[in-house]
């Protein structure tokens, strides 16, 4: 076997390999995509029902007011709550958040703002921490599945930050930067501002009861503290499970078009290494004839 047709079947080999291990990734993506639609699923009625209850506070009690509600007289620091996964292999899942992010945080400092960050996934932490640039607080290990445990603790965190005077180390306002699933083969990025709160309009949906009416004890301002809190970890919660979704879709795609091209690859070199076999075939065939036609020239002298 010549030299160069050993190289070839040993590349084939080694992107075979490859091959099935970009197509068990792309399955494996596949089959956490329907787990990961279906907890958001699960999430949407609750989110849905709180934040018509927050409207129909806020409509029906309009004089009412809450610090959440209102944008702080000093928004000099502003906190940007950046969503990543904790892994690769899924295209430019990761290397889009993190460009938004820094886009978002050259038109904030642009505005004399200064900029901190809370992160979620390994990856962003991964790229700060390797570019020396601080972090506030970052959530790493859940970005396949998230819990809502976790999306509670960061809702409190950034609450916090929001009360807290500027001065004294808060921010005047916090944005997210996530990534919103559309379909398994689109997913959207999206930059949204959820401190100081913009209460979301809910249309309601075919068949569903109409709006009902609230009695609020002991207080409506109580019960709009209680109200906010939760609406913001819903928030926060729904987020992360749209970011899951469209990492695992992100990933699905990524490793299809990865096996499409190892096999893509593997036709070609296999075309390779067989016109490479048919030359040493043809030489083989040519060194014999030579040889035979030379012995049948000296028996003739």
């Amino acid at each position: 076997m010549g030299a160069e047709l050993r190289k070839l079947r040993g590349r084939i080999r080694s992107i075979s390999a490859t091959a099935k291990i970009t197509r068990a990734q792309e399955l494996i993506a596949a089959s956490r995509i329907s787990r990961a639609q279906a907890r958001q699923a699960a999430s949407r009625p609750y989110a849905r029902q709180i934040t018509r209850a927050v409207s129909a506070l806020l409509t029906h009690n309009v004089h009412e007011d809450h610090a959440l509600l209102n944008r702080k007289p000093d928004a000099s620091r502003v906190a940007i709550f950046m969503i990543t996964g904790d892994r690769g292999f899924c295209g430019a899942y990761n290397a889009n958040v993190l460009r938004h992010a820094n886009a978002l945080e050259k038109m904030l400092k642009a505005e004399g703002r200064e900029v901190v960050f809370y992160l979620f996934g390994g990856k962003g932490v991964d790229n700060f921490l390797y570019n020396h640039r601080p972090i506030e607080r970052y959530w790493t290990g859940e970005s396949a599945e998230p819990s809502y445990a976790t999306a509670a603790e960061i809702g409190r965190t950034l609450v916090e930050r929001f009360d807290t005077p500027t001065a004294e180390g808060g921010v005047g306002e916090v944005h997210v930067i996530y990534t919103r699933f559309v379909s398994m083969i689109s997913q959207e990025l999206t930059v949204r501002r959820i401190l100081p709160l913009e209460i979301e309009d809910v249309e309601a949906e075919p068949g569903e009861a109409p709006a009902a009416t609230y009695d609020f004890e002991p207080t409506i301002g109580d019960v709009l503290d209680a109200l906010i809190q939760q609406y913001v970890r819903g928030r926060i919660w729904n987020m992360l499970l749209e970011s899951a979704a469209s990492e695992h879709a992100a990933r699905r795609q990524a490793m299809m078009a990865a096996t499409d091209n190892a096999n893509d690859l593997i036709f070609r070199l296999t075309r390779r290494a067989n016109e490479a076999r048919q030359a040493e075939v043809t030489n083989e065939l040519i060194d014999i004839v030579s040889g035979a036609n030379a012995l049948t020239a000296q028996r003739g002298e």
